[in-house]
C-alpha cells in the first residue's frame, strides 16, 4: 500500500457490447483523477447449437492483450481490478471451464422460471434476496442449466460470476464478490451472505459457491506465469471492486445521497437510489424494486429499464442489410421530429432478446391502437420518449418507496451523451438531469483500487467529491415543452 501521494491502477470494464482497458491515476490530494484508455475490443454473444452463449475464451484474451498494453504504458500500474455484467456465470471442475458460459438473453430461462416459482413463490423469494423479477436472474439460470439434463452443475465443483472468473484466470483465487453476488438472488438480502437455506430448497450444490469477498479486498498477485507473459510490474495486486459494473458506476455518481437518484444508462438503464438499508416491502416488491449491494455496504435499490439496447439493437437491425447508420444524425433527426410520437412499455418483454426490434415496437402500438412510427427518426423518438417515461416513472417510484426525497436525476454511462433523451427525462420527471461522467463504471473501478493502494482514502462522499471536481456535469433543466 502507497503512503501517500497518487499513483496508477487498471481498470478492466466489460460490457455486453464491448470491453476496454483502462489506466487510471489518482492523486487525491492533489485533486487528480484521469483515465486513459489503452484498449478497447468487442464483445458479444455468439449462437451455438446450445444456444446463445458468451465467447469468454476471446474476451479473456482480448483483455489480457489490453493489460499488456497497459503496462507498456503506465509500468508502474500497482494493482488491476475487473467489472462487468451480471448474473452470467461459468461452471468450473478442477480449474477448467465447463463450456462457455451461457448469455443472460438465451431463452433457455424462460421455463425455468415455472420451476423456481413452483418450489419458491416469488413473494417468499423476494423476501430471502430482495430482488426485482427479471427472468434472466441466476437463481433461474441454475434450474435451466440443471434442468437441461447436461450434469454439469453436479459435475462443477466451482461456480463464478464473470469477473470471479476473470480474477480466477489472473490469481487463481476461487472467490465470489460480494455486489455482483447479490444479483444471483442466492444472496440473503438482510445479512449478505450465501443463503443456505434457498440454494438447499432449489436443490443447488452447495460446494460450488465460493466464499464471498468485498470491493478492496486483495485476490492475489498476478500468476507469475501471466505477469512474465504480459509484462506486469512485480508482484502486482489484483484487486476486487464492485464488480457489478452498475455497483462500480455508483461509487462514481457525484451525488448527495440524501437528495439525488441515478441511472446509470447503458445497454440497461438501471434507475434508482442509495439507501442504507433494503427496503422489502410488499409495494417494492409489487413495484419490481430491487435491492443489490454496493460498495462500502451501500445498498442499491433501483429498477431496472430496458435502457439503450432498444435503440442499438434497432439500429443493428436496420443495418443488417450492409447499411451504415450514424447515431449523432439519427438522434438529431429524432429531435426534429414535430407532434405527438407513441410512448410504449419500454420494460415489455418482447423487447428482451435480439433481432427485429422495430418491428416488434410496431406490433406493441398495433396491439394498443396507437400509431406506428413511420420513419426511422420517428422509431428513434418514440424510444427515446418511452425511454425518458420510464425512467422518470422509476424515479418517482424509488423516492416514494425508499423516503429518498429525490431532487435532482444524476445520469452516468453512455447515455449521459445522449443529450435528447436526458433533457426529455427532465422534462417528464420535472427534476434537474446532471449528465456525467460517461466513464462511471471505469471511474468507480479505479477509484476503488485506488483507496486500496492508498492513492485515495475516505468514505464514498470523499470519492465522489473528486468525481465531481474531476469531471463537471452538464445539467439539463426540465422545460414546460
Amino acid at each position: 500500500m502507497n503512503a501517500g501521494g497518487g499513483g496508477a491502477v487498471a481498470a478492466v470494464d466489460l460490457g455486453a457490447t464491448s470491453g476496454r482497458v483502462i489506466v487510471g491515476h489518482v492523486d487525491q490530494a492533489a485533486g487528480r483523477l484521469e483515465l486513459d484508455q489503452v484498449a478497447r475490443f468487442p464483445n458479444g454473444p455468439v449462437r451455438m447449437a446450445s444456444g446463445l452463449h458468451w465467447d469468454f475464451t476471446g474476451l479473456y484474451r482480448d483483455l489480457t492483450h489490453g493489460l499488456a498494453d497497459a503496462f507498456r504504458r503506465e509500468p508502474a500500474v500497482a494493482s488491476v481490478g475487473v467489472d462487468s455484467w451480471a448474473v452470467d456465470y461459468g461452471l468450473l471442475r478442477g480449474g477448467r471451464l465447463l463450456g462457455e458460459p451461457f448469455h443472460y438473453r438465451d431463452a433457455r430461462n424462460e421455463a425455468a422460471v415455472e420451476s423456481v416459482h413452483a418450489r419458491v413463490p416469488f413473494a417468499e423469494l423476494y423476501r430471502h434476496n430482495g430482488l426485482q423479477f427479471l427472468p434472466f436472474n441466476t437463481v433461474y439460470q441454475l434450474t435451466a442449466e440443471r434442468d437441461a439434463g447436461s450434469g454439469w452443475l453436479d459435475l462443477a465443483d466451482s461456480l463464478l460470476l464473470i469477473p470471479d472468473l476473470i480474477g480466477f484466470q489472473l490469481t487463481g483465487a476461487t472467490v465470489a464478490e460480494r455486489t455482483n453476488a447479490s444479483t444471483t438472488g442466492l444472496v440473503a438480502v438482510e445479512s449478505g451472505e450465501w443463503d443456505d437455506e434457498l440454494i438447499e430448497t432449489l436443490g443447488y450444490p452447495a460446494s460450488v459457491f465460493a466464499p464471498l469477498v468485498d470491493p478492496g479486498d486483495s485476490l492475489g498477485g498476478l500468476r507469475a506465469d501471466l505477469a512474465s507473459e504480459l509484462g506486469a510490474p512485480d508482484g502486482l495486486d489484483v484487486v476486487a471492486v464492485g464488480s457489478h459494473d452498475t455497483a462500480s458506476a455508483v461509487v462514481a455518481v457525484p451525488m448527495r445521497a440524501e437528495s439525488a437518484a441515478y441511472i446509470s444508462c447503458g445497454t440497461w438503464g438501471l434507475v434508482g437510489v442509495e439507501v442504507e438499508h433494503p427496503v422489502t416491502t410488499d409495494a417494492a416488491r409489487d413495484a419490481n424494486f430491487t435491492n443489490e449491494g454496493g460498495v462500502d455496504g451501500r445498498v442499491r435499490f433501483l429498477h431496472n429499464v430496458m435502457g439503450l439496447w432498444l435503440l442499438s439493437e434497432s439500429v443493428r437491425w436496420w443495418e443488417r442489410d450492409g447499411e451504415a447508420i450514424d447515431l449523432p444524425e439519427l438522434l438529431a433527426a429524432a429531435a426534429s421530429v414535430t407532434g405527438a410520437v407513441t410512448v410504449f412499455d419500454a420494460n415489455d418483454p418482447r423487447f428482451l432478446a435480439p433481432g427485429d426490434l422495430p418491428g416488434r415496437i410496431a406490433e406493441w402500438c398495433r396491439e394498443h391502437d396507437e400509431p406506428v412510427p413511420q420513419s426511422r427518426a420517428e422509431f428513434a423518438r418514440s424510444i427515446v420518449e418511452s425511454l425518458a417515461e420510464a425512467f422518470a416513472q422509476a424515479v418517482r417510484t424509488a423516492s416514494i418507496l425508499s423516503g429518498v426525497d429525490v431532487e435532482t436525476i444524476h445520469v452516468v454511462g453512455g447515455g449521459a451523451l445522449n443529450g435528447l433523451l436526458c433533457q426529455r427525462t427532465a422534462d417528464r420527471s420535472g427534476l434537474a438531469v446532471l449528465a456525467g461522467p460517461v466513464e462511471a463504471t471505469a471511474i468507480g473501478n479505479v477509484l476503488v483500487q485506488a483507496r486500496a493502494q492508498g492513492f485515495a482514502s475516505g468514505d464514498l462522499e470523499a470519492l465522489r467529491a473528486l468525481v465531481a471536481r474531476a469531471f463537471a456535469p452538464r445539467r439539463y433543466e426540465p422545460s414546460a415543452r
